[in-house]
């Protein structure tokens, strides 16, 4: 069913305590991600019960309304156009700039802040590497087949060039996000990648092109914008325009040189090493603890903390052999949600609930139902995890034998990860292993939970919990917005004129 984005917009904004409550927008993969002035302005349980939504989240600053992919994009934008009008857009940074600050600062923690601008930086780079990884794929196997050979090298060009310069969009992100000008931290980024850094030795060592990576583009940019921030409070105003740009690249560029682009290398590869060392040495019980703890971190939103890890193994790997491993945790909640659909065959809006949810999470999309099956339940969210704990001990279990399974590039997973998947034994061979894991994890997580996580008792109890929550929600919601009818399973409640 194709959900109305505007309804679904026009219904989630006075939830959230309408226009002038909202402080800034934005959204990933599956969430809307919504800064407010005051978050007990919100009414989480009315949000539930709007159609569409899949789950909320609240994170320190963070109010995170789940949507799932593609629905996500579409309600941000109506949801923008909203605040827009002429009657709201005044009122967003004066109602909620000084609040909000407060809150952050009095609230979150130097972890939590540093994870949300890991993700500010490399979030919005996702959608390009799909769309890359998905062309290098093909790419290969055409190369493989010795089809169209005239297309190859215009497809490697088109597949390959983001990769030789992704390290830019990093620094012009980095410095976008801790309040330098963007270009600059673009323009120093981009001495990491640039051919003529082979010229110039740093202790010892002539540097190389790329040495360091995304790790180095984003510690140039960083201190390109705390150089350029310097420059802004003692540089006359009158000489700003010159000099603080050439001091801010000269010396973040030096400093990127003699300096950032060593450390970050050796630090990409020590990366590069530990994850290769860790499959290829504990790889079934690196998988079984990898592939368990995924899906909590997924739910936290500490898994963005893993993007600059996976970016640097494919920018210096060609694959991440990570994320194929903690693909499993979906194939876990598949199984899970499977099982619960069995097991409870008279809860018309879990059942609902999972069929609208399963395809996603059959294409490595896992909140729709975390948020609305596994959490909600409680035990088959533990038995999951044991679903994708199982299914990534398999996947480790060949890394020790030697079978590398990678992914060229990050976001899909599941089987949309089939065409960006990767190894060193050819991707017949890769493939099995990762179908492998994936039907580990479904039998795995199916069998937990059909045999722990949904016993009789809990059965009876949570099917009249769940049943009767809907039932108040969409009361509720009838009462607040208007008179709805339809039954609590109907997954379209309709509005009467």
């Amino acid at each position: 069913m194709r959900i109305d984005s505007s309804s679904t917009a026009a219904a989630i904004l006075p939830l959230v305590g309408g226009p002038a409550n909202v402080t800034s927008v934005a959204h990933c993969m599956t969430r809307l991600r919504l800064g407010l002035a005051d978050p007990s302005r919100a009414d989480e349980e009315a949000l539930r019960a709007v159609p569409g939504v899949l789950g909320v989240v609240v994170d320190d600053g963070s109010y995170q309304v789940v949507l799932g992919p593609g629905v996500v994009t579409r309600v941000t934008a109506d949801f923008e156009q909203l605040l827009a009008r002429p009657s709201t857009a005044d009122e967003l940074g004066a109602r909620g700039a000084e609040l909000r600050e407060e809150r952050r600062r009095g609230n979150a923690t130097p972890f939590k802040t540093g994870l949300r601008r890991l993700a500010a930086v490399f979030v919005p780079l996702i959608p390009a590497l799909i769309g890359c990884g998905i062309l290098a794929g093909v790419n290969g196997l055409l190369l493989n087949a010795g089809w169209l050979p005239g297309l190859s090298p215009a497809l490697a060009a088109v597949a390959s060039a983001f990769m030789a310069l992704i390290a830019v969009f990093v620094g012009h992100n980095t410095a976008k996000e801790f309040g330098g000008t963007p270009i600059l931290g673009g323009a120093v980024a981009a001495i990491v990648v640039y051919p003529g850094v082979a010229k110039v030795t740093a202790f010892g060592v002539t540097l190389a092109p790329g040495q360091g990576g995304v790790l180095g583009a984003l510690a140039a940019a960083f201190l390109a914008t705390r150089v350029e921030k310097w420059c802004r409070g003692r540089v006359p105003e009158a000489l700003d325009v010159l000099l603080t740009p050439t001091l801010t690249v000269l010396v973040a560029g030096l400093g990127t040189l003699y300096g950032l682009m060593y450390a970050a290398g050796a630090m990409s590869s020590a990366i590069g090493t530990a994850a290769n060392w860790l499959l290829a040495t504990t790889g079934a019980f690196a998988g079984l603890v990898l592939g368990g703890l995924f899906l909590p971190l997924v739910m936290l939103g500490l898994h963005q903390a893993l993007i600059p890890i996976h970016t640097t193994l494919i920018d210096q790997q060609g694959y991440t052999v990570l994320l194929p491993v903690l693909a499993m945790a979906g194939a876990g909640q598949v199984g899970a949600a499977l099982a619960v659909y069995v097991r409870l065959r008279h809860d018309a809006s879990i059942r609902t609930t999972i069929r609208s949810a399963l395809p996603a999470g059959l294409l490595g999309v896992g909140e729709p139902l975390i948020y609305g099956v596994s959490l909600p339940l409680g035990r088959p969210f533990l038995t999951a995890c044991a679903g994708g704990a199982a299914g990534g001990a398999f996947v480790g279990f060949f890394a020790m034998l030697g079978d590398k399974v990678g992914a060229t590039a990050i976001g899909p997973s599941g089987w949309a990860l089939f065409p960006l998947l990767a190894g060193n034994r050819g991707l017949g061979l890769t493939a099995a292993v990762y179908a492998g894991g994936l039907l580990t994890g479904y039998a795995v997580g199916f069998a937990a939970t059909y045999a722990f996580g949904v016993t009789d008792h809990v059965t009876d109890r949570v099917t009249a919990r769940v049943t009767d929550r809907v039932t108040d929600d969409v009361t509720a919601g009838a009462t607040s917005r208007g008179s709805v009818s339809g039954s609590p399973g109907d997954p379209t409640p309709r509005r009467s004129s």
